[in-house]
């Protein structure tokens, strides 16, 4: 007996840092995936992907933020002893696949990808392990163009997302031109590296903490609300006022009266940075400032203006990676944050110039520029917005099993609909989705929940009586979506007018012809199924949010009704042929 001990039972649990995701995020994740690749594809870029595992030395020093090159990464040592790491981003791998197909690329080479990266960081609020990016890359073009173009592609997708503008901005720096200034403060040379990172982060921090706490950042450190204290990067006092003069070029808020003013305020940022006769004897700095005008130029012949592309000095992206223009798109609506304070939403992507990545591989200067969408992020700011359908996609067409003994039949009548195509004028199109019940058939209102649960547009039912009908085998069709309608409707005339609809017997060789008519009636399968669904929802939503006495009245009706008619789990008991006699008082109807 002593050795009989109890298998102590496996804990569920999800590791620190990750997240599990359901049909309703995951079909908004494709939704929204969808529209980006139509932007970017618009733009002349093709897709491509790469392995979730490179070499560590194919990553090289160019992770976020770290000063030593393997910190970072999950890795592991492979059996010939050598080293992988998952990715931690998609434009490392990238400019491993370029060098090793340079000769057989077209170049300049465009492409995006998306897929998860990873990260082996301590987790917290916001900071996840694994999440997924949307990248767009030109390789081979050192052309101030390219990047302007990733400016105005990256506004364009904003804009194709829904968010409209005004409640998003690309703001736009070039690292060289940070650089000079730095040169210029006295921090230039490998003796100042420490010092020169510890300054860009705290401009990095700007927008969050405001210019206090920056100048605090800059000089001896900081305390923040909790009492962590974050040591400085103990500048003197002019070199901080230095900094200043260079940084209040971002703090402007112009307000414009016409396009013309908008298109041209670019040119007035430029020209005030200019005006800054300390940093002009640095060549990186007029380098940078000369490729930022270049780049305004060709937004403002796009009709780019500084609303929605703006000269930024404050921009500070990649402090290992960027070595030209840099850009971060962020979106400027108001949320609350724990505390109901108003705050920024911020950040959503950003990218820059890196020519200096695909040329560790081959010895010689290849160029490149791009974009990077940070996905998860992006998707909750559209949900916050209301800008993106979080319903799950509609689930697939459920045969039920009134008859354990006739499950071969069933299955038939599956492969029917699964075969047939969505539009009988395409068939080479999507085909209609259809699944067999295949739980405990006993309790048949068990598969009518499950059916609702799997969001299901209608089921099929067939008993003894529609395969036995003396003229000929029948089936029932029932409409899940306009059901659920049924109770939101109040109008004693309509009502009996969806009732009829939503359930229908019909000859079992139509069951195809019929499904097709319900999904197409709530546009399942076509191109306007989302805004048609939308539509569906807002409705429901606006009936939801204001409750009248009218409507508590109908709601007490509909409870005593539900009491009061036979359910469709009696199925099995009832002739399914008295369904559709004359319908009954209001308060007898069925849902």
């Amino acid at each position: 007996m002593g050795g009989d001990k109890k298998k102590s039972k496996l804990k569920a649990r999800l590791p620190r840092g990750l997240s599990d995701r359901g049909p309703a995020e995951i079909a908004a994740t494709r939704r929204m995936i969808a529209k980006i690749r139509e932007v970017y594809e618009r733009y002349g870029f093709e897709p491509m992907e790469t392995p979730a595992f490179e070499y560590t030395d194919a990553l090289g020093k160019f992770l976020p933020d770290q000063d030593r090159p393997n910190e970072g990464v999950f890795s592991f040592q492979d059996d010939d002893e050598q080293w992988l790491s998952l990715r931690y981003d998609l434009t490392a791998p990238l400019a491993r696949y370029v060098a090793e197909n340079f000769q057989n690329l077209a170049l300049p080479y465009r492409s995006y990808r998306y897929g998860w990266v990873f990260r082996n960081e301590k987790p917290g609020p916001g900071r996840f392990r694994q999440f997924m990016q949307f990248d767009a890359d030109t390789v081979g073009s050192a052309s101030p163009a390219a990047d302007a173009e990733m400016c105005m592609m990256a506004a364009d997708t904003m804009e194709a997302l829904g968010i409209p503008r005004g409640s998003y901005v690309v703001r736009v720096n070039n690292r060289k031109v940070l650089d000079g200034v730095l040169e210029s403060i006295g921090l230039g040379g490998e003796e100042n590296a420490g010092r020169r990172l510890t300054v860009l982060r705290a401009i990095d921090k700007l927008d969050r903490i405001g210019e206090d706490g920056v100048r605090q950042l800059l000089g001896a450190g900081r305390k923040d609300e909790s009492g962590d204290f974050t040591k400085g990067a103990e500048l003197e006092e002019q070199e901080i006022y230095s900094l200043f003069s260079f940084l209040q070029r971002s703090l402007a808020q112009p307000v414009f009266r016409n396009e013309t003013e908008d298109l041209n305020f670019n040119w007035f940022a430029l020209n005030a940075l200019a005006d800054l006769k300390l940093f002009m004897n640095s060549s990186g700095y007029v380098t940078g400032i000369n490729e930022l005008t270049e780049l305004a130029k060709y937004c403002s012949a796009a009709r780019y203006g500084y609303g929605r592309i703006r000269i930024d000095p404050s921009v500070v992206r990649g402090l290992e990676y960027y070595t030209g223009p840099v850009f971060e798109v962020e979106l400027t609506f108001p949320i609350e944050d724990e505390k109901g304070n108003p705050v920024r939403f911020g950040s959503v992507g950003g990218g820059g110039r890196y020519d200096g990545l695909v040329a560790r591989f081959r010895g010689e200067p290849v160029p490149a520029t791009g974009f990077s969408i940070g996905v998860s992020r992006l998707l909750a700011a559209l949900k916050h917005l209301k800008k993106i359908e979080e319903k799950p996609a509609p689930g697939p067409v459920v045969v039920t099993v009134f008859d354990r003994d006739r499950i071969a039949d069933y299955q038939r009548m599956v492969q029917q609909l699964r075969d047939a195509p969505l539009d009988p004028k395409k068939p080479d199109g999507p085909r209609i989705r259809a699944e067999l019940y295949l739980g405990n058939p006993r309790n048949f209102g068990n598969q009518l929940k499950y059916a609702d649960r799997r969001n299901s547009p209608c089921v099929i039912i067939q008993g003894a009586d529609e395969k036995n009908y003396p003229r000929g085998p029948k089936v029932i069709v029932k409409d899940l979506i306009l059901g659920a309608e049924l109770r939101l409707e109040e109008d004693r005339e309509k009502y009996l007018k969806k009732q009829k609809k939503s359930q229908r017997k019909v000859a079992e060789k139509r069951v195809v012809s019929v499904v097709r008519e319900i999904l197409a009636s709530h546009a399942l399968g076509s191109p306007k199924t989302q805004s048609a669904n939308e539509k569906r929802s807002k409705k429901a939503v606006k009936v939801k949010k204001k409750p009248t006495a009218k409507r508590a009245t109908a709601k007490k009706k509909a409870t005593a009704k539900k009491k009061t008619t036979e359910s469709l789990s009696g199925m099995r008991k009832h002739n399914p042929n008295n369904d559709q006699k004359a319908a009954p008082k209001r308060s007898q109807r069925s849902k």
